[in-house]
């Protein structure tokens, strides 16, 4: 069975690739990615609503406004992270800032971008977040011992992770995380990871393992969904180069 490594290598060599093929698979990933990350905290918006959001620029009736902008926001952020993600880059304090900035912008913009300054609790976990005055030391602490980590999956999760224990945030820590972890993982050539809110209870039980001590559950969970994505990428990819070459052959 190949390893991420492998993987990581089969994909470098179907590089480059068609823009108008990657165009196409990476818009529908995108809308994905938007309706789960979203989902998973709570918007109501199907796939296909999310889809007509972002392609139409329409509210959906029956919908909150703010599921509607949480849609929106969130499709301004990924573009801004598929932006600066070049390779090697480094994510930094800031740029967590601002793309968090992004995500909030309309839905509460007195906390957009900046640490929070209250108490906070995460429901349904046992985790208490750090007092608000600790967040900004910790924070930078974070940031600090991320260059330390060689290997890019585990310098994602460990800063998602991170991300998520110090709930830096008033509201949209999970987002922000999981845009953090695809930014490290773009950058090293890497497929971004999407998360399913079918997993959504597992998800949580992995980040409350890591909470616990237990880091290694929480990596092996980003390893399965980032094994998932290569799979993805790498098997539409080849049927979109097969289907490629049969044409050439009719042409010729």
């Amino acid at each position: 069975m190949d390893t991420l490594p492998d993987k990581h290598q089969r994909l470098s060599q179907l590089r480059p690739l068609a823009p108008a093929a990657v165009r196409s698979l990476a818009a529908a990933w995108d809308v994905r990615m938007v309706y789960e990350s979203n989902s998973i905290e709570g918007n109501t918006l199907t796939l296909r609503e999310t889809e007509v959001v972002l392609s139409k620029g329409v509210t959906v009736s029956g919908k909150p406004l703010k599921d509607h902008l949480e849609a929106v926001n969130l499709a301004k952020a990924w573009e801004r992270v598929k932006e600066f993600a070049r390779p090697d880059a480094a994510f930094t304090e800031r740029d967590l800032l601002d793309l968090h900035r992004i995500v909030l912008s309309g839905v509460d913009d007195s906390f957009a971008g900046s640490y929070r300054t209250s108490a906070v609790r995460i429901a349904g976990a046992t985790l208490v977040p750090p007092n608000p005055v600790k967040v900004p030391d910790l924070m930078e602490r974070l940031f600090a011992d991320l260059p330390a980590i060689a290997d890019p999956v585990e310098r994602a999760a460990r800063l998602h992770h991170g991300i998520a224990a110090i709930h830096p945030f008033s509201d949209g820590n999970g987002r922000a995380a999981r845009l953090a972890m695809n930014f490290v993982l773009l950058a090293a050539g890497y497929p971004p990871v999407s998360i399913s809110p079918q997993l959504r209870t597992d998800y949580y039980a992995a980040l409350e393992a890591a909470d616990s001590g237990d880091f290694p559950a929480w990596q092996a969970f980003l390893t399965t969904r980032l094994d998932e994505e290569f799979d993805f990428w790498l098997t539409a990819l080849a049927e979109t180069q097969d289907t490629r070459l049969e044409d050439a052959r009719s042409e010729a």
